[in-house]
């Protein structure tokens, strides 16, 4: 008998039909706070739905402990930097992630911090709450380069969506593919690209060789007039050199949806800089991110059932 698969609630009651159509000879288990013994012994697969997240997050870590056999473990985010997610891998457990779900939305509001710290609208809204009449010119994107680290779902969409305001993109990935919808250079020629960048965007996934990437001596290579936006994960950036570029004056403003330390501390400096935007880790937060998620569950799902290669597998760091 094939090993069942554990979901929540709202997922084995919304997508009942089609977890029997991708996978029709197992059993679905519903996850509970509480699990008596013996009740997950044939649990092979589980889904770490969206709905989980955050409350019940817990239940599920408890439930897999009673899991003796997990198998697959497919979870509705794309990062997987936890050491949770590392323990699976190390176990031997297929990991895999629903990267690209989320990729439209978080895209969007990196484009929203370029419009926005190209235009000052935090000038903007500090002239309004002082009821200041205060006009002055704005940039030009069109012709200005941004440069994406990073080439998946996110950073493919903010490439497309900044080209067509007519900036010149270029990205930077491990290994170029010679596909890719903009001029592409490998990440090892980044300290040569940063001189020339107007906007350093980092949509990167954080593993060791990418923590602290920009760090004071990358900072000191870009332009003083360069912005940075950072939707990938906080310690990408260390953010103490990102400070003091800032209130130095090295660097003209950031975008951040992501922080070394999430929420933001109260006394954090970056809340009140004139020049950054603090969005709380809620770039990507969409109404129909939980269900693009489940997509793609469904969609390993059946790959899973027919013995192919599943989307979006997470490999085990080195």
């Amino acid at each position: 008998m094939p090993g069942a698969i554990l979901v929540s609630e709202a997922v084995a009651d919304a997508e009942a039909d089609r977890l029997r159509e991708a996978a029709p000879s197992r059993r679905v288990v519903v996850l509970q706070d509480e699990h008596a013994p013996g009740t997950l012994d044939a649990v092979e697969v589980a889904y770490f739905s969206g709905d989980l997240f955050p409350d019940r997050t817990r239940a599920l870590a408890k439930a897999l402990h009673l899991v003796p056999q997990l198998r697959w473990f497919h979870s509705f985010s794309a990062g997987v930097d936890h050491p949770w997610f590392q323990r699976m891998l190390a176990q031997g457990v297929l990991v895999t992630t629903s990267s690209g779900a989320s990729a439209v939305p978080i895209a969007q509001t990196g484009l929203l911090y370029m419009l926005a710290l190209s235009r000052d609208l935090p000038g903007w809204q500090r002239d309004q709450q002082a009821r200041r009449w205060n006009p002055r010119d704005i940039e030009d994107l069109t012709g200005q380069r941004l440069v994406v680290v990073g080439l998946g779902p996110i950073g493919l969409e903010l490439a497309r969506l900044a080209a067509g305001f007519g900036l010149e993109v270029i990205g930077l990935r491990r290994t170029p593919r010679g596909d890719e919808p903009c001029e592409t250079w490998p990440l090892e020629r980044l300290d040569e690209l940063l001189p020339q960048t107007d906007w350093l965007a980092l949509a990167l996934p954080l593993v060791p060789e990418t923590t602290h990437l920009i760090d004071a001596r990358r900072l000191a290579l870009l332009p003083r007039t360069a912005r940075i936006l950072n939707v990938g994960r906080g310690a990408l950036i260390d953010e103490k050199a990102l400070v003091h570029a800032l209130e130095s004056g090295r660097l003209a403003g950031a975008g951040l949806d992501v922080f070394e330390e999430e929420p933001l501390p109260e006394a954090s400096a970056l809340w009140s800089h004139p020049n950054v935007i603090v969005t709380p880790h809620s770039a990507g937060t969409n109404p129909g991110n939980a269900l693009r998620a489940t997509e793609i569950f469904l969609d390993n799902l059946a790959r899973y059932e027919r013995g192919e290669s599943l989307r979006n597998e997470v490999r085990m760091p080195g």
